[in-house]
């Protein structure tokens, strides 16, 4: 993106995709977190796609970036996953969370959440090193009456530092019955896969005023543009008696202060299709060629039981 200008960004008219790419399946009722490598960036000249499910983080494989293989699973106790490829080497960053039946538990209040961000490492994203932590638990503004959490990273290099943005602590949101992240903040390292040092406070927390950001501040991905930085956001608020998400676009100086810009896709029916109806969540900003995609997951309605989240993409020409 760094030979982009924000303006470009800010004129980007997005259109969304009617259908989802994937849908859950094998017994997860969530498809989510998306995080790709184009052709230009992956070895092999495909498009690859990470993301979790109620079991774990998966890969799938894609020509064109929209017909993914099957996908394989990767680890399990894991979730929100961010690739990189720096260097001819692969860096797999994500949620590290408990077993399975302890987030169970945690969702009716029964036992406490607990998660890390961990690291893995391949060359050829078949074969995946043994996971580390990378950031644990080191502010008090990571924790909640509900636990720990410590998720959604995003690696953005600049002059030799590695910057680790992330979300952390716990809202419940009543209507959806469990939790979001509260705050968002970054640890910065001059290594790759250790060394991290969190910031001493969040760089965006939630805002009663705010239309996108009443209620927690979900994710954010950060990109370096010719003229600064951008930000994109999946924020959690309430309108009308209703909790939503929905993503915007922000701009900085440095990367750190950040202004609200543009809406950039709000829940929607399209086409007739509903699975983006309340929920537009956490979302990865991608080049190819003349053109730039969103991929994000969405969700059709608040409910526990009922809800399903899928992913799909949004596509602009510049």
């Amino acid at each position: 993106m760094k030979n982009l200008s924000t303006e470009k960004i800010l004129n980007a008219d997005f259109r969304i995709c009617a259908t989802p790419l994937l849908k859950p399946w094998g017994g997860s009722i969530v498809v989510a977190d998306p995080s790709l490598l184009t052709p230009d960036i992956a070895h092999d000249g495909k498009w690859h796609m990470f993301f979790h499910t109620t079991f774990g983080v998966y890969h799938a494989e894609s020509k064109n970036g929209i017909n993914f293989d099957m996908p394989q699973k990767i680890t399990n106790r894991a979730m929100r996953p961010n690739i990189n490829y720096i260097d001819g080497r692969y860096y797999l960053f994500y949620e590290r969370t408990r077993p399975l039946i302890m987030n169970a538990l945690n969702v009716i209040n029964v036992a406490k959440w607990n998660s890390e961000i961990y690291v893995t490492e391949s060359t050829d994203l078949k074969e995946w090193s043994t996971p580390t932590p990378v950031i644990t638990n080191t502010r008090d503004y990571e924790k909640s009456e509900r636990g720990t959490s410590i998720s959604n990273p995003y690696l953005l290099q600049e002059n030799g530092v590695n910057r680790l943005y992330y979300s952390c602590g716990l809202t419940y949101i009543k209507d959806c019955g469990f939790c979001e992240p509260t705050y968002i903040s970054y640890a910065t390292s001059n290594r790759i896969a250790d060394g991290y040092l969190s910031a001493q406070k969040p760089i965006i927390s939630p805002d009663k005023t705010d239309p996108y950001l009443n209620l927690c501040s979900g994710c954010l991905k950060v990109y370096r543009m010719s003229d600064g930085y951008i930000g994109i956001q999946n924020g959690l608020y309430e309108k009308d008696g209703k909790s939503h998400s929905a993503i915007i676009l922000l701009t900085s100086d440095d990367g750190l202060n950040f202004k609200f810009a543009k809406l950039l896709i709000e829940p929607q029916v399209v086409d007739g299709n509903n699975w983006m109806k309340q929920f537009v969540y956490a979302s990865h900003l991608v080049r190819y060629g003349n053109k730039l995609r969103i991929y994000f997951n969405a969700r059709n309605v608040a409910n526990p039981i009922l809800g399903r989240e899928c992913i799909g993409y949004a596509e602009a020409e510049i």
